[in-house]
């Protein structure tokens, strides 16, 4: 396949963020993005609107009720959407707890923030009104809580469970497509957690799974249960299948031709992922073949250093950019390149997380 990888040329969407209700949303074609500020004085979250031809447009800013650490955090997965998007999660890593919000076609509605039940919340999974919280604080632990029909959160007895080390530096937790298995990546055990996930909501583990690659950091689940973990430190991708909580390599570390990638996400077809190389800004492109097997396609070469999470529609990918203090937009070609189509500014030097729908 003969793939199309530029140096891109932007252009700026004017206007700063507006506090209030957004646009409405018309169906398939537009949409919404989200990230926090995570600010230490007052965590809020920051939407802008998603037209039909990808630019983004600022329409609100809420109050989590709960604090952020003041600098970018060291996770993927701050901030969550349900797989209906109608309720968005975030973590509130200053304040070790976590909030809810409605979503509504004019804007966002506060529901409720609760204990994280640990220290340093980082990371949010959400399976239906099912959510475990990755805490980083402390020894580490992730837990669970059940969202009501009104957005209140429940934690739920006995669902605090241990990672596999006491200094795991965990990164993410996520659950699997088919929300049997629940997956932690710890930097610095260089391992990958499963854990099975039972009734109630309760979950056993974790079986300890060594990485291929030393770092694993972010990772990212295609709709086929294929997952594709970046490691940090020896500046690659790894792919696995996930079968009843066994992981088997399918690509071993396969070079991201950066620096640090961290952050990843992949194409809602499965077809493409991409990493984010942090520490050189830029965007590693990988053509996902249907047993997960990666190829390596190219860079997309950013202004920003560093370059932190990713999220993909299934036209567009947005990048936050802490070097530069923006949302990066791309068009996703059919052969996977990008092609940039504009970026938004003010946003927090602290930001963290992001999601796109």
């Amino acid at each position: 396949m003969n793939i199309r990888w530029t140096r891109l040329t932007t252009f700026l969407i004017s206007g700063g963020l507006l506090a209030g209700a957004g646009p409405a949303l018309s169906a398939r074609e537009a949409g919404t993005v989200y990230t926090e500020s995570n600010a230490s004085t007052g965590n809020q979250v920051l939407a802008f609107h998603r037209a039909a031809g990808g630019t983004l447009t600022p329409t609100g800013v809420v109050a989590s009720g709960g604090l952020g650490t003041g600098a970018p955090l060291a996770s993927q997965g701050a901030v969550a959407l349900s797989g209906d998007g109608d309720w968005l999660f975030v973590v509130n890593a200053g304040s070790n707890s976590i909030s809810s919000f409605r979503v509504h076609n004019d804007g966002l509605e506060l529901a409720d923030t609760a204990s994280s039940g640990g220290t340093t919340p980082v990371s949010i999974a959400v399976s239906g009104h099912l959510l475990y919280v990755l805490n980083q604080g402390g020894n580490g632990n992730i837990a669970g809580f059940w969202a009501g029909d009104h957005g209140e959160l429940e934690m739920i007895p006995g669902s605090s469970q241990a990672l596999s080390s006491t200094s795991a530096s965990a990164e993410e937790v996520g659950f699997s497509p088919d929300q049997s298995t629940l997956v932690v990546s710890e930097k610095a055990t260089q391992i990958l957690d499963t854990y099975k996930v039972k009734a109630h909501g309760l979950v056993t583990g974790p079986t300890a799974h060594p990485s291929n690659g030393a770092g694993p950091y972010g990772f990212t689940f295609t709709s086929r249960d294929e997952l594709l973990v970046t490691e940090a430190v020896v500046n690659a991708v790894s792919s696995y299948d996930l079968d009843h909580g066994n992981l088997a390599l399918v690509s071993a570390s396969v070079p991201s031709d950066g620096a640090a990638p961290c952050w990843i996400a992949a194409t809602p077809d499965g077809r493409f992922a991409y990493a984010a190389n942090a520490h050189i800004g830029t965007i590693a492109g990988f053509q996902v073949g249907r047993e997960g097997a990666l190829t390596f396609l190219g860079l997309t070469t950013t202004a920003s250093i560093p370059l932190l999470d990713l999220a993909v529609t299934r036209d567009y990918l947005y990048a936050l950019a802490e070097g530069t203090n923006q949302i990066l937009g791309y068009k996703v070609g059919w052969d996977g390149g990008l092609t940039e189509i504009g970026q938004t500014g003010s946003i927090p030097a602290s930001a963290a997380g992001l999601v796109a729908q």
